[in-house]
Parts: C-alpha cells; structure tokens; sequence
C-alpha cells in the first residue's frame, strides 16, 4: 500500500499518525511525506487539515478519511485495509 501524507515540520497530530502507521506490522506500508510548507497550492489546500491521507493507485491519489488523533494503531489498521486495492 502506497500512503502520502500531507504534513508539516512541527505538526504533532501528523508526527502522531506518521508514529503509528510505522507500528501496522500486518501491511506493507510505503509512506510519501509531502511537507505542505514547500508548494504554495498544498499550503492553501491543506493547511487546516493536515494531516491527510491519499492512497495512490495507478499514479491517482484516493483520499482516505482523516483518521481520530486518538485512533490505535489496531483501529487504524482495519481503517487502511478496507482501503486496499
């Protein structure tokens, strides 16, 4: 599974979920981290949601709903598996 997350230096909810997409051992897990502060249209698009996740599928990026800074690694794991292609 190829995951992007949109982030930024000092975000502590994308630190948190970059944290626990490292600890799901049950899928493969390639993740692209996209600093938002780098392009102008990510800044203005994302800057009040980050993080957010896209799963990229045939060079096209699916959104996946912004999971809970609460969520457990177990929770977001089944998140990410309905996801799979």
């Amino acid at each position: 599974m190829y995951l992007i997350m949109y982030s930024k230096p000092g975000c502590h909810l994308c630190e948190g979920l970059e944290e626990k997409l490292a600890q799901i051992s049950n899928l493969e897990i390639e993740l692209e981290i996209r600093d938002i502060t780098t392009q102008e249209d990510w800044f203005k698009a994302y800057r009040y949601e980050i993080p957010l996740l896209f799963q990229k599928i045939n060079n096209q990026e699916q959104p996946i709903p912004r999971p809970s800074p609460r969520i457990t690694v177990p929770q977001l794991e089944q998140i990410l598996q309905k996801y799979l292609v």
